[in-house]
This record gives structure tokens, C-alpha cells and sequence, in this order.
């Protein structure tokens, strides 16, 4: 094994990286990711299948997006020394870094004006059950292993926030996204989880 540096930083925007592009990462001793927040997202996505996201260290030099500005923020990019975090994951083999949405299938244009049927718990709390406009799902750096919800019950009124471990839906046919990226499929069933068994390493 060895190291492997992956420089991702021309990956468009809302795409993630081939997997012809990353599978490297599966049996190097360490990595360094040039990219926003997708191409860290699919080399941790490596890891994690090849059950090696607790050894393998991970530095990443973040693109000038303001996603990746701020996770490199929440997380402490450049700062302190190398250091273990929290890993949340979904029930499709997927890791979320940032941010995620649930919403309406369609192809994401005027989501808003889109009403989803749809049931949700986090953890034991029932935090959506009927038609909304989107969930918004976000890890806590701050804390451990947690997610914050925000349901989105109709544009313009008051939002629904949780805070927990684990988000449950059963919906209506409903457009995922994961850090930028459109799940390929709408789906009706999906959970996010921050997975107190999993970890990664972060190499300032």
C-alpha cells in the first residue's frame, strides 16, 4: 500500500467523482483529496465499503465553494492534529459530510412549489407525517454522533428542528440529495444515521 493523492478539484458542480476515480483509495495507507465537498464524501464512501475508514488518514485541501469552506470550518481543516470523527451514513452505501435533502422527485427546479407525502422519525420522535416541501438533514460537528433535522413544512412559514441520531422516511416517491449530488433514482423509503460504530481519520 501507499499513499495516493486524488485531485478532484475540476469535478462540476452537483457531480460526484467516477468510481474509476477514487478506487484507489481503497488500499492506500493515506490519502490526500483535492476537491469540494463530493470528492471527500466518495473517498470516505471507499473507505467505509472496504471497512478501513478507521486507519486509513485523510487530509483534505477543500475547493473555494461555501459548502466546502464551511465544513472545512466545522470540521477544523488546517488545525490541530490528526484526530478521529463521526461517520454519518445512509441505508443506500452513502456518506453525508454536509448536507442533506429530501424533496419531491422531479429534476430540482422549482422544489418549492412541490408538496411530498411523507412520513419521518428521528430517533423516537415523529417529526413529519403528511404532505411538506423538503427535510433538510445536517451532521453536528459539535457534537457526537448527531444529525440535526429541519422539516419544512410550507415556503415562508416556521421549520421543525430536531436533533438525534438517526433519521427514518417512508415517502412518496421523493428526490434524495447528498452533499450537492442527486440520488440517480427517486425513492420511497431512506435513512440517515450517524453509526457510532464507524469512525474516520482526519489529517489536519
Amino acid at each position: 500500500m501507499a499513499s495516493v493523492e486524488l485531485d478532484l478539484r475540476r469535478l462540476e458542480p452537483g457531480r460526484a467523482p467516477r468510481p474509476e476515480d477514487v478506487a484507489d483509495a481503497a488500499t492506500a495507507d493515506s490519502i490526500a483529496v483535492r476537491g469540494p465537498v463530493p470528492a471527500l464524501a466518495a473517498v470516505l464512501t471507499v473507505l467505509l465499503k472496504a471497512e478501513r475508514s478507521a486507519q486509513v488518514p485523510v487530509a483534505w485541501e477543500p475547493t473555494g465553494d461555501k459548502d466546502s469552506v464551511a465544513l472545512a470550518r466545522d470540521i477544523g481543516v488546517g488545525t490541530g492534529e490528526q484526530r478521529e470523527l463521526g461517520l454519518v451514513r445512509d441505508d443506500h452505501g452513502g456518506v453525508l459530510l454536509h448536507h442533506g435533502r429530501i424533496e419531491a422527485a422531479g429534476d430540482g427546479r422549482r422544489a418549492l412549489s412541490r408538496r411530498l407525502g411523507l412520513q419521518a422519525h428521528h430517533d423516537d420522535i415523529k417529526v413529519a407525517d403528511g404532505e411538506i416541501t423538503r427535510i433538510d438533514v445536517r451532521p453536528d460537528w459539535r457534537a457526537v454522533d448527531t444529525i440535526g433535522v429541519t422539516v419544512m413544512m410550507q415556503p415562508l412559514r416556521p421549520t421543525r428542528q430536531t436533533s438525534g441520531r438517526a433519521l427514518q422516511v417512508a415517502s412518496d416517491p421523493a428526490r434524495i440529495v447528498r452533499d450537492g449530488v442527486a440520488y440517480p433514482r427517486p425513492v420511497n423509503r431512506w435513512t440517515w444515521y450517524a453509526d457510532h460504530r464507524m469512525r474516520w481519520l482526519l489529517q489536519p
